[in-house]
């Protein structure tokens, strides 16, 4: 049977680019590791945000706008977007967003402790202990690694209709349903990141794409010809997936599935450095090569922005 390890990456609407830029790398200190442009609306960046290296599990990326409409969280939306941090960091966490003037609450999920709050422009998130994945050696600002943020622990699902939105992540994704615990039932993935994923089971009020709002969740596959088996297996079980689409840095495909929720199956190669190097990632803009010829154009109509350690760091 076709397994996805885990989640590859979560892409999600926001109005503005640098207080986008601020929040994630000043704040949660993750990597600005590609600046782009949304391939479909290239006056819209398309920001990436990860570990040190923008490995698959750990990518958050955004397509800032300043005009968009506000947005809803709810049924057919990732509702919220889970970040592992090591053990005993909890206390630095939640030390560190009240220096930053960032509201958070306390929650337990199936005995886990849960740092809930949102970013500036209502995602929701939360940061959970755990053991499983590789530590983030990125440290600069006030985050040193021993409390840097691993990558993605998973995600909650907010499905019109859960039991349609289980049926797809067993027999479709390969997750296993690991347990229930009031209004969330839980399924795991094999890989160490991004690999635990909640349904929550009494739906909300139906969400609304917009700023503030998850656009889609993506899976990781291994490679193209990976890709295409997937491809194979969606058309197979009745899903209708898009035809393979080049996004640079993966290959990827895309679907609904039946809890309204955007599913994207993404290719773990050839990654981020494929276009510059480790070291530079995220200082300039990348374009395809089909925009390289408008690059003037693009940089005179996208926002300044840059990455800056914030007051509370220096």
């Amino acid at each position: 049977m076709q397994k996805t390890s885990g989640i590859h990456h979560i892409t999600a609407m926001v109005n503005d680019a640098q207080r986008n830029i601020d929040f994630y790398t000043g704040v949660l200190e993750l990597r600005l590791i590609k600046k782009t442009i949304n391939f479909d609306r290239p006056e819209v960046y398309h920001l990436y945000f990860g570990n040190e290296t923008g490995d698959p599990g750990t990518v958050i990326t955004f397509f800032p706008w300043a005009k968009q409409l506000k947005g809803r969280i709810g049924t057919g939306q990732v509702g919220v977007t889970s970040y592992a941090i090591p053990i005993g960091s909890t206390p630095f966490w939640e030390n560190r967003l009240k220096k930053f003037n960032v509201e958070s609450i306390s929650s337990v999920r199936f005995g886990e402790k849960y740092i809930k709050f949102n970013d500036p422009d209502g995602l929701q998130l939360e940061l959970v202990e755990r053991d499983e994945g590789p530590i983030n050696h990125r440290s600069i600002g006030g985050v040193q690694a021993e409390n840097a943020i691993k990558g993605f622990s998973g995600a909650i699902l907010y499905s019109a209709q859960p039991h349609k939105t289980t049926d797809v992540l067993e027999n479709v994704m390969g997750l296993e349903c690991i347990g229930q615990e009031g209004n969330y039932l839980r399924f795991k993935a094999e890989g160490h990141l991004g690999n635990t994923i909640d349904i929550q089971l009494n739906p909300s009020v139906r969400g609304l794409m917009g700023a503030g709002t998850v656009h889609h969740i993506a899976w990781r596959a291994n490679e193209e010809e990976d890709l295409l088996r997937w491809r194979l297996l969606l058309q197979d079980k009745g899903y209708y997936p898009t035809e393979i689409r080049d996004r640079n840095y993966f290959k990827a495909v895309y679907f609904h599935e039946e809890g309204g929720i955007l599913f994207e199956i993404a290719t773990d190669l050839p990654g981020f450095s494929v276009d510059e190097p480790v070291a530079e990632l995220g200082k300039k803009l990348m374009l395809p090569s089909w925009l390289e010829s408008k690059r003037e154009e693009l940089e005179e109509t996208l926002p300044h922005v840059e990455v800056r350690v914030l007051e509370g760091d220096k």
